[in-house]
């Protein structure tokens, strides 16, 4: 499906590995010029080398940069003034107890999760609704809407970009401009891997050990599987597309089942 994305733009956070490295591959396999997004030059740059390689008809870029800085973000702002998709998937995340989080990280889940994502929704939606068109995207997490309570933290701050999207989308009433939030199940980032491989015995395939730790602990899923990064990125690139309009301020799941609402 051609999802009339072709020479967009597309600043993805957090794209050098996980879901936003998913997300900018299916962006670019629509056509769409992808900047690349993260602190580390090296895979900043590897990133954009290997989406110039797979898709040779799109102008990757890179912005290298940490976005919770403020200096820095002024600084990829100035020099990426105009976009027409702004996918916000950078984020931190740790099992902490709720006694052990202070104020100390409170603020920096805030200051990353939240203040990051908005101070770049805040520069780009003006541009955006003067050209009447753009997507401004908030990854999200089962857990802003079902908290486990091993990560309050987190959860805190999954939960505020809900809120943050749909307010920014009364903003945009009129226009074919949208703020979206996408809410992600568990989803198999490399990281994720690494954890579910190391669990178990050698002997296992990793398809064994992942069956064997969701039935122990998220037996609640209805797919028994992570969910696949490009899954989101797909997803994703569907609701950046124009096809997308109707969907405003709208938290939109792909859980595996997790969330045991019919809404």
């Amino acid at each position: 499906m051609d999802m009339g994305l072709r020479n967009k733009t597309a600043l993805v956070t957090g794209s050098t590995k996980g879901i936003g490295k998913a997300i900018a591959i299916e962006l670019a396999r629509e056509g769409a010029n992808v900047i690349v997004n993260g602190r580390d030059n090296e895979e900043v740059e590897r990133i954009v080398h290997e989406l110039k390689s797979e898709f040779p008809s799109t102008v990757p870029q890179h912005a290298t940069a940490d976005i919770v800085d403020i200096q820095q973000r002024e600084a990829l702002l100035e020099k990426y003034p105009d976009i027409d998709i702004l996918v916000n998937s950078m984020g931190i995340y740790e099992i902490m107890s709720y006694e052990d989080v202070n104020d100390e990280v409170w603020e920096q889940y805030f200051r990353t999760n939240v203040l990051a994502a908005n101070g770049l929704s805040k520069f780009y939606l003006p541009r955006m609704l003067r050209n009447n068109f753009g997507r401004i995207i908030f990854i999200a997490s089962e857990e802003a809407i079902m908290p486990s309570g091993q990560m309050p933290q987190y959860c805190m701050t999954k939960s505020m970009l809900l809120s943050l999207s749909k307010s920014i989308s009364k903003l945009t009433i009129g226009t074919e401009v949208t703020s979206n939030t996408i809410i992600p199940g568990p989803t198999l980032s490399e990281n994720v891997y690494q954890i579910i491989d190391t669990m178990f015995s050698d002997d296992m395939s990793f398809s064994e050990k992942e069956k064997k730790f969701y039935s122990a602990n998220l037996p609640q899923s209805e797919i028994q599987r992570f969910i696949k990064p490009y899954e989101i990125g797909r997803l994703t690139a569907f609701v950046c597309s124009p096809y997308s309009s109707a969907f405003k301020g709208s938290p939109i799941r792909m859980d595996g089942g997790m969330v045991p609402t019919i809404y």
